[in-house]
């Protein structure tokens, strides 16, 4: 019996040995985990059972144990290297048959799937065409969309700023008012009418290439269906005490409020420049009360705006389009002309200029034009019991009747864990602590051959006996 007792801790120190010398092969294996031998022990029992002074008969290897322990993350300059942070495995198909891994080595192939090093496609919820929302709970593979993005027309403007009350009428509005009233000799300088009159006059003078005839201008990219973009620029005159008139103007050409169309459906008033004799742009008032707030003029709608390029010309983009300006918020103090906020949600065209993965998977492309959109979100897959997963290789695992059913569903969601982009998870590997079980499984196979050379012994003096 001696003799199988040795062999079997033979056997048991050489696969400690193996096992050990794999984890220390795949030490800078990305996502690989690290396994451990466990061992029981053997005893012979009859078929009445075994005596209370039952003697041992072995070991026997009870099982390959991996450990799903965290490992060390390193962060790279790949935006598809990809990391987890807790619990939970990446998704991959091959042409349907999925397998579950740590390893976060991700690229695109030539149709832009997002695969492994193997060309396994990464699992993940596809985004619906229409509302650009994820669809959660429909599994597929993901895929990189390297498409331009589509531009967007301007349909809101929204415009905080501040004029500054000590501003005076600028010189030609008040020359033009007072000259009213002296061509005018019955007018009375008191009466409302007269003075709206004299106003009229005054307004204009305004003139966008005569920075004499108005108080202060600011500008803004406006965009048109083409995504070709055009400046819109709005021109403030002080016209009375907590009043102002604005002009707005786009690519210098005069813009109206109404927007109507003359008996041969022509633009009435729309793009004429200030050379033309009929450039009569209107006037949007702004009243400002006692403290300086905005209380009318906040809000104005453009309509029938028809796009031209810099030469005039039409630019196929669609003619009629109609945009908002909000001007909410803005003040008259005793400050310098500023704009404090400004936004407007048209843009133009843009190309994929790079891709980012959040903690929670979504896989957003960053286009040229400054726009976001989310193409996809990575999943997660966990099991009731990881020990019970199948080993494949290439730092993979498959479902097994052991494992139970995987979990899947978007990372930081229950018990999953985070995802890290730029970054890889390297094996959980301590070469310290392995490369002392080499040493130990090194003793434990010579005292187990010790002990067979010890029974040889024995046996020899057994058999020399005359």
């Amino acid at each position: 019996m001696s003799f199988n007792i040795g062999l079997s801790g033979i056997r048991a120190a050489s696969s400690d040995l193996n096992i050990t010398g794999n984890n220390v092969a795949n030490v800078g294996t990305v996502g690989f985990k690290a396994s451990r031998a466990e061992f029981a022990d053997v005893y012979a029992a009859s078929v009445l059972g075994s005596g209370s002074n039952a003697q041992g008969s072995g070991v026997l290897l009870g099982d390959v144990a991996q450990l799903f322990t965290q490992g060390n993350i390193d962060f790279t300059e790949n935006s598809l290297d990809l990391a987890i942070n807790g619990n939970g495995f990446f998704v991959t198909s091959n042409e349907g048959a999925l397998s579950y891994t740590r390893a976060g080595y991700f690229g695109t192939n030539r149709e832009g799937f997002i695969t492994n090093n193997f060309g396994e496609r990464l699992q993940g919820y596809g985004v619906n065409p229409v509302t650009g929302q994820v669809n959660q709970g429909v599994q597929t593979d993901l895929r990189v969309d390297t498409r331009s993005a589509n531009p967007q027309a301007t349909t809101q403007i929204e415009s905080t700023l501040n004029l500054n009350s000590t501003s005076v009428r600028p010189q030609p509005w008040q020359q033009a008012f007072d000259q009213y009233f002296v061509d005018n000799p019955a007018a009375d300088p008191t009466d409302p009418d007269d003075i709206a009159l004299a106003k009229g006059a005054a307004q204009g003078t305004f003139d966008p290439t005569n920075s004499a005839t108005y108080n202060s201008s600011t500008s803004v990219n406006i965009y048109d269906s083409q995504g070709n973009p055009h400046v819109l620029t709005k021109y403030f005159v002080k016209t009375d005490s907590n009043q102002w008139d604005m002009f707005a103007l786009i690519d210098g050409r005069q813009v109206n409020l109404d927007g109507g169309v003359d008996g041969d459906g022509n633009l009435i008033g729309n793009n004429l420049l200030p050379t033309d004799p009929a450039f009569d742009p209107e006037p949007i008032p702004l009243q400002f009360n006692s403290v300086g707030e905005l209380v009318s003029g906040r809000t104005f709608t453009f309509e029938n705006w028809a796009p031209l390029d810099s030469s005039g010309q039409p630019t196929g983009a669609e003619v009629g389009l109609d945009f908002s300006l909000d001007l909410t918020g803005s003040t008259q103090y005793s400050s310098s002309f500023g704009v404090t906020a400004l936004t407007q949600d048209g843009f133009t065209t843009g190309e994929l200029a790079g891709l980012e993965i959040d903690d929670a998977g979504l896989l957003v492309a960053r286009y040229t034009n400054g726009q976001t959109k989310v193409q996809g979100q990575v999943v997660l897959a966990t099991f009731a019991n990881q020990q019970g997963l199948n080993p494949l290789g290439k730092t993979a695992w498959s479902q097994s009747a052991a494992s139970g059913e995987p979990v899947i569903g978007a990372p930081t969601s229950g018990t999953l864990g985070s995802i890290q982009s730029g970054a890889l998870e390297q094996s959980n590997v301590d070469l310290s602590e392995q490369l002392i079980n080499m040493i130990v499984a090194q003793r434990n196979y010579q005292a187990n051959a010790k002990t067979i050379q010890t029974q040889d012994t024995v046996t020899q003096t057994i058999i020399n006996l005359r």
